[in-house]
């Protein structure tokens, strides 16, 4: 299959003097902007970020800081001296909202504008929220620092008593209801598919996370969509679900994924369809690159278009299209990752390597389902395709390489028996 999107014209290197603009200040942004200046690029590097927060980690938000246990200085990625060093300019808190590429320039929803020789785009992506929530106290959603300090402050000030209701089982989702058990929280998960996670991880292994929840006391409520969450006349919060259950509530948090940040593109010369499309290389134009969430690419090694929101893919796309935008299209690297996500909830350490699709054969080659403890192979046709974990991360790295060369499914067997 060939692969959709192409340069219509080549990408020149950027001039040693240059001026390359980063928009995002995120975990991708902030790795692309290291990398121009590890490669002793030698020109203005301007990273915009709509946040006023320096570049920060999102793991934790759903996790530690959440919790409790980390303050918020342990979530950025580098104390501000640091950031100093590096010798690139921050403009924070301030949004892109227009690009004009073949006029070279980024505007700014202050009015001003920004002229560029490259451009990395690294917006991200935002949560999706539920219609007519956005202004019901004490509903929330989870993306960003802000969004987890007030969650958390919403939860000290009902305390270990805190009724808590979690719209969605996905990994976002799973995590902040193993969070707010933690705390001690009365919580109920609500879940619009049969089986949580079967679209990612295939209905067994969905499954296996789905218990999770219920190992650790915490309501799963599946196949079952809501209708609609509005003050309570007794209540803080009242979400009623299809079937007419009321559920009452604390505190609520929808985690029903994101949806890529590319509002500022519109009417730009990008193509965007769900993330902005790139080819191999991650050049979504001359002279413009993409990374992290927002950058929907074609895998070479996979064949296929895939757009991943994993903390791995932003660590290692960032950097690979700086040093790509730097050298210019002849000379770029294509950029083909083995995806690899991670997730942590009631204490287990979930993991995955490889991309599994429905229909994948799924065999578990060590532990069992029933003890939480498992390698599970998936099979694709005679090949290996994607191996997960719960709390055998020694033994799914080994998988890794087999993965990555996409070996035959007996092979991997083989590794297991040995």
């Amino acid at each position: 299959m060939a692969p959709p999107h192409v340069l219509t014209a080549p990408s020149d290197p950027i001039p040693p003097d240059g001026t390359i603009v980063v928009v995002g200040a995120s975990l991708a942004g902030l790795r692309a902007a290291e990398e121009l200046r590890h490669d002793h690029h030698g020109g203005p590097v301007i990273v915009v970020g709509d946040e006023v927060h320096p570049p920060y980690d999102r793991p934790p938000l759903s996790k530690q800081l959440l919790a409790g246990t980390w303050d918020v200085e342990r979530v950025h990625h580098h104390a501000p001296d640091k950031l100093d060093t590096l010798g690139i300019e921050f403009r924070l808190g301030l949004r892109a909202d227009g690009l004009d590429v073949g006029g070279r320039q980024v505007h700014l929803a202050d009015g001003s504008s920004l002229d560029f020789d490259g451009l990395i785009v690294a917006t991200g992506a935002r949560a999706r929220r539920l219609p007519g929530t956005e202004d019901v106290d004490g509903v929330f959603v989870l993306r960003t620092l802000d969004d987890c300090l007030a969650l958390r402050s919403r939860l000290d000030s009902f305390g270990e008593d805190a009724r808590v209701v979690v719209i969605g089982a996905g990994f976002i989702g799973a995590e902040v209801a193993a969070t707010c058990h933690g705390r001690g929280a009365k919580v109920t998960v609500v879940e619009a598919l049969e089986t949580p996670l079967a679209n990612v991880l295939g209905t067994e292994m969905g499954a296996a996370c789905a218990g999770l929840h219920g190992d650790n006391g915490v309501e799963l409520r599946t196949g079952i969509g809501v209708a609609g969450i509005a003050p309570g006349a007794g209540d803080p919060v009242e979400v009623t679900l299809a079937d007419g259950t009321v559920l009452p509530a604390d505190v609520v948090v929808v985690g029903i994924g994101v949806v890529p940040a590319t509002d500022w593109l519109d009417g730009s010369e990008l193509t965007v369809s769900d993330g902005v499309v790139c080819d191999g290389s991650l050049f979504a134009a001359p002279g413009v690159v993409a990374a992290g969430d927002i950058a929907r690419w074609w895998h070479r090694g996979l064949g296929q278009e895939l757009r991943i929101e994993h903390w791995t893919n932003a660590t290692e796309s960032g950097p690979r299209a700086a040093r790509n935008l730097l050298v210019g299209s002849a000379a770029a690297v294509s950029y083909e990752p083995v995806p690899f996500f991670w997730s942590d909830q009631y204490g287990v350490k979930i993991q995955m390597v490889g991309r599994p699709e429905p229909g994948d054969e799924v065999v578990v080659v060590d532990g069992s389902v029933e003890e939480r403890r498992l390698v599970a192979l998936y099979r694709r046709g005679d090949r290996l395709s994607a191996a997960l974990a719960f709390s055998r991360p020694r033994q799914l790295m080994g998988y890794r390489p087999l993965v990555e060369a996409q070996a035959p499914f007996d092979e991997a067997l083989a590794l297991a028996r040995s």
